[in-house]
């Protein structure tokens, strides 16, 4: 016949190694949460940078496509994709190889800064995100400093600031 004393203690161990393996698992799930939170900032991080990058593609073809206006008063474009092929010449003239997607939101749609007419002066994304870079902007994009949504990076032409384009061959 079993022993009374030898199975209480049998259970008891088994208890004990139930919480320590419970205790490793909350352990573990914690730490899983926090490389999760240090991965989306990191990926956040990235579009921010993509951001710019394509922010500024965007403001070197507006400021390309005002600079070579054909007529005596500068235009800038009624369209994103008069950037990619400038209707204004017989011959292909691009200032952008392609529209970019809004790396934030993922989405080809853009906000844009029209004027008047309906030239557009500049571009944004539509998200209404917080950024995580508030501060230390090159100059082009000072104005962006304290700024609480990435719909508030508006990317414009900087007046006054010489800029290429491509023509295709």
């Amino acid at each position: 016949m079993d022993n009374p004393i030898e199975s209480s203690t049998g259970c008891r161990q088994f208890g004990f190694t139930y919480l320590i393996l419970l205790a490793l698992i909350a352990i573990m799930g914690v730490m899983m949460m926090a490389a999760g939170q240090v991965w989306h900032t990191v990926q956040q991080r990235d579009k921010e940078q993509e951001l710019l990058f394509v922010g500024n593609q965007f403001r070197q073809a507006l400021n390309g496509y005002y600079e070579h206006s054909p007529e005596r008063a500068p235009r800038y474009p009624m369209q994103l994709e008069d950037l990619l092929k400038d209707p204004r010449y017989p011959s292909t003239r691009r200032y952008l190889r392609k529209i970019y997607r809004d790396p934030i939101s993922g989405s080809d749609q853009w906000g844009l800064v029209r004027g008047a007419d309906g030239e557009i002066y500049g571009i944004h994304s539509l998200s209404e995100e917080m950024p995580i870079k508030k501060g230390n902007f090159t100059l082009a994009d000072k104005n962006f400093e304290g700024k609480e949504h990435y719909a508030d990076w508006v990317f414009m032409p900087i007046p006054g600031q010489r800029m290429g384009y491509m023509q295709a061959q």
